[in-house]
Parts: structure tokens; sequence; C-alpha cells
């Protein structure tokens, strides 16, 4: 994506509220989306996600706020008039059409040429690859060709604005994992900007180019998916996204260039500054992956690349573990009796060196790799 294409806002969301019986299901939500982008909106059921999507559809009127799409207010203009199309979970396919028919459905609705009508509906047919499947009726694919056939029929309108609602929910892991690339690799040709709203952070992280992470009806967060994994603004977003680990202390030491945290498990040196005083309350958050661990006491060479001054080491047993073939997860419970998760690649075929339940373990990292929560 361009820079220049990237700094269009499109749509542009202001100060938006949905209220529902005196709940506040949307609070005040403001993001700019960026043209030809796939932008995801992250979060837990409730979150108010769906809420926000259907919004931009026009299904629900907001109770207070702007919807900008292409320099107009849209929140007074009805679904069938928005230049945006949806498409459902459930695919919403009509089983008593074919693929074909399913796909002109909405271009005879709005009186196209036949001619311009056939053109289309072979461009989306070539686009997903379904081309040969004109004649088949839903019921006569796979979950991943009704998908494909849901896409093309939402695209074949050619929408300013496409949104997804959880678009990969009904397939299996396998076929979801697969189709995933699939949707992205269609979106961006086409060119369409487009929201998509997922509870999957797999899918987010995969798909999105940015990832709006929700709770209670609020945007914690925007980012693109390394920046949300590896710099979360606070403890919800660490939580939330992949598997992470958060030590309660203390500041004790602050300088522009390094940090340092006391905390009931150890010292933690942290390779950065924070905005903060001394003594206030914080969570150091690690990722699983980032940590090393070994049955032998860390040498000094080993501790010195984690840290300059040998902290961010502690002590355990390994209480649980589970393998997933490329990895194994480890849970090491500490000697303060607080438990941390490990996650260590299973590099070699045979490990005479793997690590096994009730042993005693060093767990260290690297003070880059921390991420320090204050809020």
């Amino acid at each position: 994506m361009t820079p220049e294409r990237a700094a269009e806002p499109f749509p542009l969301i202001r100060n938006l509220v949905k209220d529902f019986d005196g709940v506040r299901a949307v609070n005040d939500v403001s993001v700019a989306i960026n043209k030809g982008e796939i932008f995801a909106l992250l979060g837990s059921s409730g979150c108010g996600k769906s809420t926000l999507l259907r919004m931009l559809a026009g299904f629900e009127t907001p109770t207070a706020g702007e919807i900008i799409l292409a320099g107009q207010d849209i929140v007074g203009v009805p679904p069938y008039q928005r230049p945006i199309n949806m498409m459902f979970q459930s695919y919403a396919l009509f089983p008593h059409l074919s693929v074909w028919d399913n796909i002109a459905f909405g271009l005879r609705r709005d009186g196209l040429p036949k001619d311009e009508i056939a053109a289309r509906v072979e461009k989306m047919l070539a686009l997903v690859q379904l081309s040969e499947y004109g004649k088949r009726k839903p019921h006569q694919l796979s979950g991943g060709q009704q998908q494909r056939v849901a896409l093309a029929r939402s695209l074949a309108k050619r929408p300013q604005l496409l949104l997804l609602d959880e678009p990969l929910g009904a397939l299996d892991k396998k076929l979801r994992e697969r189709t995933q690339m699939e949707l992205v690799s269609i979106i961006e040709e086409v060119g369409v900007t487009c929201v998509m709203v997922t509870h999957d952070q797999d899918e987010a992280m995969s798909m999105a180019t940015r990832i709006a992470v929700m709770s209670a009806g609020r945007i914690l967060q925007v980012g693109a998916p390394d920046e949300i994994y590896e710099t979360p603004n606070c403890r919800f977003v660490a939580d939330f996204i992949g598997s992470v680990n958060l030590l309660n202390g203390s500041v004790t030491e602050d300088e522009p260039d390094h940090v340092i945290i006391d905390s009931p498990e150890g010292r933690h040196y942290i390779t950065h500054g924070i905005t903060g005083t001394l003594g206030m309350p914080v969570a150091v958050a690690v990722r699983p992956e980032k940590i090393a661990v070994q049955a032998e006491a860390p040498t000094l060479e080993q501790r010195a690349n984690a840290s300059e001054h040998g902290y961010n080491c502690v002590q355990g047993t390994i209480t649980a573990l589970a393998y997933f073939g490329n990895e194994t997860l480890y849970h090491v419970q500490l000697d303060t009796g607080m438990s941390i998760k490990v996650s260590r690649t299973n590099a070699a075929r045979h490990d005479a060196a793997a690590l096994k339940r009730d042993q005693r373990v060093y767990a260290w990292w690297d003070g880059a790799d921390v991420v320090v929560l204050t809020s």
C-alpha cells in the first residue's frame, strides 16, 4: 500500500455512540480507516464490534456520531442506498438458485443491462476461481467454495466498502487457514476497502492490515498486527492478543535508556525508559516465546545476553506441558507460587535435552523483549 493511499481515511468514524435501552453498546468510537486496507474489529462477544459493523451497513442507527464516506455523512442514508455490501457469516446464498444466478441477483435488482450482468458475473467467477461451477447449486459446493460465491456476490456490485461479519466462522480449522490467504488475495486484487469483524485472533492477525481491539464498547488500541502483539498499550490488549505472562511490580529505577522493576518474582531490567514515576505499580509483560528455559543455571554469558545486569531470571518447577509438534508449551510454577508459560521450539526431531514434568528449571529473557504496562 502506498503512503498516499494509506493516508486517505475511508471511512472516517467520529464519536459514534449506540445505546440499547440505556445500555451503551458502542461508546464514543472514533477511528479513520484507510482506503484500500483490510481493517479488523477484534474483541470478545459483547464488546460492540458487530454493532459497529451494523451501523456502517445501515442496519442500526447511531444514537450519536458521524460516519463519513467519500466526504458524506451516511448516518441518515438507508442501507440499500449506501455504496456498501455486507457478507454474512452464514453466506445467505439462495439454495434454489445456481451459483451464477446467486452472483447476478443483486445486479438484476439494480436493473443493469443483461450484457453487463453477464460480464460482471463471469469476471467474478474467474476472480474466485469458480468459472466451472456456475451451474451448480450452493449445496453442491464445499464450505470454502460457498464462501467464495458469497464474496463474489458482494464484490459484483462494486461496493466502495465491503463489510465482513465473521467471514470464515463457518469453516473448519484447516479450511479456514487455507481460505484466509485466498480471501486476502481476492480483496487486494479488487482494491476494495474492507472492514471485518472477528473474535478469532489468528484470523485478524493473518488477514488484516490493521486491527482495532475493542472492549466494553470502546476501541483500546489500533495498529498493525505486529504492533498490537509486540507493543500492547494496556493489560487487556496484552492478555487478549496471544498468550502473555504478566508480572506485577513497582518501578525502582527509571532512566531514559532503561528501567528497573522489582516484583516478588525478582528484578527486571528493561532496555528502554517509560513514562512514569518511581514506586508506581506496573506490570512486566513477557510473551512465552521470548523466554528461554533449561534445567541448568544459565551461564554468565547467557545471563549477560539476557540482560546487561544479570536480571530477568527466575526459577521454578514444570507442572504441566503441552506438545504441539512445532513447539512445546511449559507451565512453570515459580518459587513465589505464580505460574508462567514458556514456549520452546522443537527444532530437533529427537531432543535429548527435552524437559519433563516436575523438573526444576531456570527461565530468563532479554530486557529488550519486555513491555512495561502502566494501565
